[in-house]
């Protein structure tokens, strides 16, 4: 899994191992936890890597410039990055039934990406948390698949012959993993929640590596 900067990842992995991006934004802990439980999915996977990258927070001329490099945690993702991912897991908090703002201001930057069809045919998938069991997860997921298939990403969801996603009784959606937090707040999630997380990563991984596979 890699936390490392852009420069230090070329030291660590071989240059054709593919990577997907893992990028999230969270502030309370339990979308970054879901993201963690993603890569490890995708890293049950042979011949693929994830990246786990986060986005800075939205500021305006009243608030300090976000710094260059967060104090902790994963460093923020780039644009190249972006364009040079194999697949990409896409993660925020619930924010009133949409992605919170510091994602959507981050994806709506990408029009580059978008005209060069950087993004084009490349596997995807989607999760969130939020506070209350009935939230907004459901609308926050299919809103966050919107700019990705503008950009031509295949979608990756969960299927119901998974049985955590029969079972459970927090978060779990066929649209992607969620994470229920309760009104304490906070990142533990349940079991379920883990199982879920790791199987969308591993739907991605094997999709990315199928579709590598094919191409001449």
């Amino acid at each position: 899994m890699n936390l490392s900067s852009p420069s230090r990842t070329a030291q660590l992995q071989p240059e054709d191992t593919p990577e997907i991006l893992v990028l999230y934004y969270s502030r309370h802990g339990g979308t970054a936890e879901l993201a963690r439980q993603v890569a490890r999915g995708i890293e049950s996977v042979g011949g693929v890597t994830a990246r786990l990258r986060t986005v800075p927070p939205v500021t305006n001329a009243m608030d300090e410039a976000a710094p260059p490099v967060p104090a902790d945690g994963p460093p923020y993702a780039t644009h190249e990055e972006l364009r040079s991912c194999a697949g990409l897991a896409l993660g925020s908090p619930t924010r009133f039934g949409n992605m919170a703002a510091p994602l959507k201001y981050f994806l709506e930057g990408t029009s580059s990406l978008w005209l060069n069809g950087a993004l084009d045919g490349k596997p995807a998938a989607v999760f969130t948390s939020s506070t209350t069991l009935h939230g907004g997860q459901e609308s926050t997921l299919l809103s966050m698949m919107l700019p990705l298939l503008h950009h031509g990403m295949y979608i990756v969801g969960l299927p119901f012959t998974a049985e955590a996603l029969n079972s459970t009784r927090t978060g779990g959606t066929p649209y992607g993993a969620s994470h229920v937090s309760g009104a304490a707040g906070g990142e533990r999630l349940s079991e379920q929640e883990r199982e879920l997380a790791r199987l969308l990563g591993r739907r991605v991984a094997e999709l990315t590596v199928a579709i590598r596979s094919r191409k001449p």
